[in-house]
């Protein structure tokens, strides 16, 4: 498979030795952690302020990139983005043959928080990846289960996405 990783180093991850609070991707790798077990990745340069993340699981030995979705002031639900640079150092959307196996998104937010681990095919499927028929997407809002004041838009787009969400209660 190639994965893109225009990341910096690859690192091994496993229960025992976490990063210590200070290091920014520690919101994320817990949750992670408890869903996929033991993991490599690749913190990206890209996307940083949204924890991107390429891991690669010791099981399964499968490729999923992930996110931190984060709450917005003045609007429902949570934001993140997932893009790379072209060789014109413009940013674009990502294609099949980045993503990996799966697009995981990250939510935590106080007493609440979970995953939407989004397949590749549904990713292809809702035109967030690019290909040659889609533009793809470089930014976009998720809608957990929590998120109730939703406009019509929102609603539709929170319906197919619960069926990808798992959620994690903090401190399991």
């Amino acid at each position: 498979m190639a994965v893109g990783t225009s990341g910096t180093e690859i690192s091994s991850i496993n229960k025992k030795d976490f990063p210590k609070k200070g290091n920014k991707i520690l919101k994320i790798i817990d949750i992670l952690h408890e869903f996929y077990g033991d993991f490599d990745f690749i913190k990206e340069k890209w996307n940083e302020d949204y924890e991107g993340l390429l891991i690669k699981t010791k099981e399964e030995q499968k490729y999923k990139r992930c996110r931190l979705a984060k709450r917005t002031p003045k609007k429902e639900g949570y934001f993140t983005v997932f893009w790379k640079k072209d060789q014109n150092n413009n940013n674009v959307p990502y294609t099949n043959e980045d993503l990996g196996d799966e697009l995981v998104i990250v939510v935590i937010d106080s007493y609440n928080s979970g995953l939407f681990i989004i397949p590749k095919e549904v990713a292809v499927n809702k035109r967030i990846l690019s290909t040659r028929d889609s533009k793809g997407k470089m930014a976009m809002r998720f809608y957990p289960p929590w998120c109730t004041n939703l406009n019509k838009t929102a609603q539709s787009t929170q319906k197919w996405q619960l069926e990808y969400f798992r959620s994690y209660k903090i401190g399991n």
